[in-house]
């Protein structure tokens, strides 16, 4: 079966002022859409690969025909990345995380001011393209990390529970060359109750 575009959760303009809506048009139904079918077309002569679940195909690339492994890394990466990164973000969202989810961040961060400064940094600290990342490893400890492109975590057997998109197409409509600005304006939409839900999908 082929892969399909995700419809956005929300309407185009529901992230404003934080991320314009322009952007969000462009990002969804253009970069979006072309991660999709670039990774389609690489998988048509794969009828076997095309069964598999796309966080199956990322963990293991090794099992990906040399010829179509870019491909899919950077295609399937990035269906991959954005369809979690829509659902990670919320009209009227932001603020601090609260329940099991908040303790385990004040416990492995210091505190939640611990870690937006930690996933900052690795926002910021990213050279060029890519993404930054509270992971659970594989024990479900949890960790901030940053992949380049549209890498994923999955290939280091780590699962995504947040991520910020700090390719320049996420901002530079409204933010230009300021990735500081887009990065501190994110924290406002961040929709912390999807990421309870994925946390709690691995403790269990």
């Amino acid at each position: 079966m082929a892969h399909e575009l995700p419809p956005l959760p929300y309407a185009f303009d529901a992230l404003e002022p934080h991320v314009d809506a322009r952007t969000m048009e462009i990002h969804h139904d253009k970069h979006h859409a072309a991660y999709v079918n670039n990774l389609n077309t690489a998988l048509e002569a794969y009828p076997d690969l095309q069964k598999k679940a796309l966080a199956d195909l990322l963990s293991d690339l090794n099992a990906v025909p040399e010829a179509i492994r870019p491909a899919v890394r950077n295609n399937g990466g990035g269906h991959f990345n954005h369809g979690l990164f829509w659902k990670w973000m919320a009209a009227n969202a932001g603020g601090e995380p609260g329940g099991a989810l908040g303790k385990s961040i004040a416990q492995a961060f210091g505190g939640f001011a611990g870690f937006k400064d930690q996933f900052t940094k690795a926002a910021m600290g990213r050279f060029g393209s890519g993404w930054a990342w509270l992971v659970a490893d594989a024990s479900g400890g949890l960790k901030v990390v940053s992949t380049a492109n549209q890498d994923t975590p999955l290939a280091d057997t780590m699962k995504p529970l947040l991520g910020l998109d700090v390719w320049e197409h996420a901002y530079y409509l409204k933010y230009q060359n300021r990735r500081a600005d887009y990065v501190g304006a994110w924290w406002n939409v961040v929709n912390w109750a999807e990421v309870d839900s994925l946390f709690g999908q691995i403790k269990r």
